[in-house]
């Protein structure tokens, strides 16, 4: 009986015990569809990589989960708290080479001439991670589309990166190099060490001139123009201007279409569906997450007055929640191509 009262006033001032999250099933859900199970990478870079993993510190990690990258795919994780973040980390470490150390890097500023480290920028840089440091162009990793690196380089003139990472971190990446990356070791290119502090003094000079993010921001979620034809020359209308813009007509549906019987379906709410294949092609080795625009599509509603309307999603509106800069251009082009062909079907 003293036994069991002791045990039971031990658990009392002991307080409640709390699991540990699990940093697996915490990877699993937020960062795997991205970044692969295993960390092999996908629409997000590879993590598993050990010279990347030899590299970056524990604080790299826990600040780019928690700050995203703006404009650059890999959104912010703010919602997470600190537990969550470091068993996340610790789940990623578990893919380092056996008997490597992690990294901590420190934080002594890099003394180099940022002039000078510019135009070895150009030269040695550029090629991969923008003439403006602005990063390479598309998404993580190459699986079936064609792109012009395996490995998609990093924005380096990213507030987000240079708040992650040290001078330090992006010295040794230099030296070393990244095995598994186009990234080569700058010693082996000819370079010597005073050229990579040149270089890393103007990468760390990105922090003054800031590159702008989320420009589509503010849009009205959907774009919608009222005809002034009949429904049904509305609808034939649009596939003939679709036509005339060199889309291709996929199909056209009910928009109840699945939700009730055939026969209780309005018939006079239409989708259209149109595609141009090279549009999507440039659009998804950007970014594959742009196939949900595919195929394009325009609605035609009869509504309750009479009155016909043509509508569709807006592409600006919806480029912003991808968080990629890269998609701007193409979703401002798509906007332009659905406002015309809604305006040409509505005559």
């Amino acid at each position: 009986m003293k036994r069991l009262l002791a045990l039971l006033f031990a658990l009392l001032i002991a307080g409640p015990v709390f699991a540990a999250p699990d940093g697996g099933a915490l990877y699993g859900r937020h960062c795997a569809a991205c970044h692969g199970q295993d960390g092999h990478g996908g629409v997000g870079v590879p993590l598993a990589l050990p010279d990347f993993l030899t590299n970056v510190s524990d604080t790299y990690l826990s600040r780019t989960i928690r700050h995203g990258r703006p404009g650059r795919v890999m959104p912010a994780f703010e919602n997470l708290s600190d537990v969550q973040l470091r068993a996340i980390i610790s789940h990623i470490r578990t893919w380092m080479p056996e008997g490597s150390m992690t990294p901590v890097h420190d934080t002594t500023p890099v003394i180099g001439d940022a002039k000078r480290g510019k135009a070895l920028f150009a030269e040695h840089c550029a090629e991969c991670h923008g003439a403006n440091g602005e990063g390479g162009s598309g998404t993580g990793v190459t699986f079936s589309r064609p792109r012009d690196l395996p490995v998609i380089a990093p924005a380096l003139h990213n507030a987000a990166f240079l708040h992650a990472a040290t001078d330090q971190m992006i010295r040794t990446t230099l030296l070393q190099g990244r095995d598994g990356t186009p990234m080569e070791s700058f010693l082996k290119q000819g370079l010597s060490e005073q050229d990579i502090n040149d270089v890393v003094a103007y990468v760390r000079s990105f922090e003054e001139d800031p590159l702008p993010s989320g420009q589509h921001e503010g849009e009205e979620p959907y774009l919608s123009v009222e005809s002034f034809s009949s429904f049904d020359e509305t609808v034939a209308n649009l596939k003939q201007a679709a036509l005339g813009r060199n889309f291709r007509i996929i199909r056209e549906q009910n928009l109840e279409n699945g939700l009730f019987a055939e026969e209780e379906e309005n018939a006079r709410q239409r989708i259209v569906y149109f595609c141009n294949f090279k549009l999507i092609n440039e659009a998804m080795k950007l970014d594959p997450r742009a196939g949900i625009f595919m195929p394009c599509r325009i609605t035609v509603v009869e509504m309750a007055d009479g009155t016909v309307k043509l509508m569709s999603i807006n592409p600006k509106f919806m480029s912003q929640f991808f968080n990629n800069n890269a998609l701007d251009e193409p979703c401002t082009e798509l906007y332009g191509l659905y406002v015309g062909i809604m305006e040409e079907a509505s005559l």
